[in-house]
């Protein structure tokens, strides 16, 4: 791998987030296909990649993208554009193989996702199946993996668990609960996608940890991880629709996409084929628990990625394991001054510090949970932008209900926070966003 140029696509997802760092410690010379690549300014390897501005549904953008590469990734899928995307899929993915084919690509490596095509599975895994084997009519050798759940901060199936298990003490859901699961480590899969760069014969490999479970089991591992007693029902004929719509309002997964991963219950996703065992020995699958576990630890600010920084606006999210508020505002004032505005009154204790830029304090929240609170500094113009983000790690139901019933308690104090930091600046203050 080392000093290859490789080309990753769909660089704002998950795996592809977590794949360019570890394809870049390992010497890689990393291009990204991106349409908009602001989008991505706030990943802290944006500076080390080559960002290549294209579309795979316009052909004529990848051109620039594949030149002088060897070796692509394909990471792209559409779920989130809602109806239509499996034309978008073909499309895509038909473009993308006869570019690579046309410019000399030796090797696509493609993830995929797990199930068996003889099965009633549902639309997105069937898509998901065509997709590979699209690619591989283009005549480049293909290593496709096929993954069903993948454990990790971040993944959407795992933020799926997480937030629905931390917030109902009774769990309904489908009969569906009751197929089997074989839930992959996101470090696995990542071991995985890299370890195939060597090994450009191509191939089908069905990835996942080294324990078959229901899907219900899955998400009483994690309550158990996380101390939290669930009682999981199971509902006859829960209606598809319902249950995504709730997924959509209470996880950071969007309703197009829960859709798709509430149909994908419907059958099992376990692998039957060991090839990646014995084509890739070097993977050492690391259980369920303890891919929970790794998760789990990982829930501080400074370890998730900052999708916000690249928005102009005040926003509110669920991300990573957090619920977080992030606010923008600008100072008629000097860094400096507005740097000492902010550390005059500090209200917690302060857990990390960058003077002059950045200050992160950790608070105990009154209920079950755990909060941050972040005031950063950036230059401007006339002046000074100063942001607040506030992130809340929230324990059970009773954590997610204090966080909600909170949010104008929190909105009134970062603006009283703000304008006595601008009268401490003793400069004219601009309204916060």
């Amino acid at each position: 791998m080392n000093a290859e140029r490789l080309l990753v696509t769909g660089a704002n997802g998950y795996i592809a987030g977590r794949l360019i760092p570890r394809l870049l410690n390992g010497g890689a010379r990393v291009r990204v296909l991106v349409r908009d690549p602001h989008r991505l300014s706030g990943r802290r390897w944006f500076q080390a990649v080559e960002p290549s501005v294209g579309d795979v549904l316009h052909p004529e953008s990848l051109r620039a993208s594949l030149e002088g590469v060897r070796t692509a990734y394909y990471l792209i899928h559409n779920m989130a554009l809602g109806k239509g995307y499996i034309a978008r899929e073909r499309e895509g993915a038909r473009a993308f193989g006869e570019a690579a084919r046309e410019l000399g690509v030796r090797h696509i490596i493609y993830l995929g996702g797990l199930a068996d095509p003889r099965d009633r599975i549902a639309a997105h895994l069937r898509s998901r199946i065509e997709t590979g084997e699209i690619l591989r009519a283009s005549g480049v050798p293909v290593t496709e993996f096929r993954a069903g759940t993948i454990l990790g901060s971040g993944s959407i199936s795992f933020e799926m668990i997480r937030f629905i298990t931390e917030q109902f003490p009774l769990l309904p859901g489908p009969n569906w609960l009751r197929n089997r699961t074989q839930p992959i480590a996101a470090t696995n899969v990542l071991d995985y996608l890299t370890a195939a760069v060597d090994r450009p014969d191509g191939g089908i490999f069905e990835i996942g940890g080294p324990e078959v479970m229901t899907y219900a089991e899955s998400m009483r591992r994690y309550a158990k991880l996380r101390g939290l007693r669930r009682v999981i029902t199971l509902v006859p004929a829960l209606p598809v629709d319902f249950m995504a719509w709730w997924v959509d309002r209470l996880t950071p997964v969007p309703f197009p996409i829960a859709r798709a991963l509430v149909d994908g219950l419907r059958a099992d996703s376990i692998v039957k084929d060991d090839a990646a065992l014995r084509s890739f020995p070097s993977v050492n699958l690391i259980r369920c628990d303890d891919a929970i576990s790794q998760a789990l630890n990982g829930l501080h600010p400074d370890e998730i990625e900052r999708v916000w920084d690249v928005e102009s606006q005040a926003v509110s999210l669920k991300h990573e394991g957090f619920l977080i508020d992030h606010r923008r505002g600008a100072l008629q004032a000097p860094a400096a001054r507005v740097w000492a505005a902010v550390t005059n009154r500090l209200d917690s204790g302060v857990e990390r510090a960058d003077p002059g830029r950045r200050i992160l304090l950790y608070a105990r929240a009154p209920f079950h949970g755990r909060q941050w609170m972040e005031w950063s500094l950036g230059s401007q113009t006339d002046g000074t932008e100063l942001t607040f983000t506030s992130y809340y790690s929230a324990r059970g139901l009773p954590g997610h209900l204090y966080w909600y019933l909170t949010a104008p308690w929190r909105r009134w104090r970062f603006s009283a926070r703000f304008a006595d930091m601008a009268r401490r600046a003793r400069l004219p203050e601009a309204l916060p966003s």
